[in-house]
């Protein structure tokens, strides 16, 4: 009898510790093309995207080698060929992160897939690793405007999933990250000071440099994106404009006119990019078209 209730408590007691538990995680949807890495209740899981965010590889333009290069490197990657881990550094709003879409929007078809983590949530890596190790796809985990202090614990992980770990990445698995530095992470003044010059000319960095370097230097291939001059950006103002089905020939305005009127919207946003060349072509086609 003793027992009995003794084991009846023990239920009790272990249906209310269940409750107070978070749920499983819910299995992925590998049907999906793209994911969000998501944290709820420090859980982490792969949160199909509905509708990625469809951008193709002709509609940019001023980048032509830069999209030369990157599409290279993923279409090694799908076919099953030694490729690199990609790093897209450089000015602002002049399409790294459209360059990572639009390649997922060209080989979709082909088995790509695309997880975006979030650079507090890169010390989940070798989670999200042991989730798609094994699996037919070929994924690409985007890291979108990364920039680190040393003591982050994502940077460590990222490094380490790079090169550095003892598990090593899977094959079926390359990292595309984009940052407005080179580095990743600030660089201060006060880091020249620990560099030091030897009898024979050479220079030695200090070791904070040298950490910040190698982060950077893990990526196999690097791409640098330069602010535009003011005739790409009417050139990608034209492209743009043509996307959202708007021609000089179609529209009331001249060509001329619409240049103008680009030029304004440029000044008044402080910035030629190509993302405010995109938020213009957006704005004139609703209006116009």
């Amino acid at each position: 009898m003793e027992l009995d209730q003794f084991l009846q408590r023990a239920e009790g007691l272990l249906a209310r510790i269940e409750a107070l538990l978070p749920p499983p995680p819910p299995p992925p949807d590998w049907n999906a093309k793209a994911f969000r890495w998501r944290k709820r209740q420090n859980r982490g899981h792969l949160e199909a995207v509905r509708h990625p965010h469809r951008i193709r590889l002709d509609d940019l333009c001023e980048v032509d080698e830069q999209k030369q290069r990157i599409e290279q490197n993923t279409r090694q990657f799908v076919a099953g060929r030694s490729a690199n881990n990609v790093l897209l550094t450089g000015a602002r709003g002049t399409g790294k992160s459209s360059l990572i879409k639009a390649v997922l929007h060209k080989f979709a078809g082909k088995g790509l897939r695309l997880i975006e983590v979030d650079k507090h949530d890169l010390a989940d890596l070798p989670e999200i690793i042991d989730l798609i190790a094994g699996r037919p796809e070929r994924f690409i985990i985007f890291c979108d405007d990364l920039s680190f202090e040393a003591s982050e614990p994502g940077y460590k992980a990222l490094k380490s999933a790079l090169d550095g770990s003892i598990a090593g990445m899977p094959e079926n698995l390359l990292i595309y990250a984009t940052s407005n530095r080179r580095h990743l992470m600030p660089e201060l003044m006060a880091e020249n000071l620990q560099t030091t010059r030897a009898e024979n000319g050479e220079i030695h960095p200090g070791e904070t440099t040298e950490e910040k370097v190698s982060l950077s230097e893990r990526f196999g291939l690097w791409l640098s994106f330069y602010p535009f001059d003011q005739d790409a950006y009417l050139a990608i103002c034209e492209r743009w404009l043509a996307v959202f089905g708007v021609s000089p020939k179609s529209a009331a305005a001249t060509r001329q006119q619409i240049r103008h009127e680009a030029l304004q919207w440029a000044r008044m946003r402080g910035s030629r990019s190509g993302r405010v060349a995109w938020q213009f072509a957006r704005d004139y086609a609703g209006k116009n078209k």
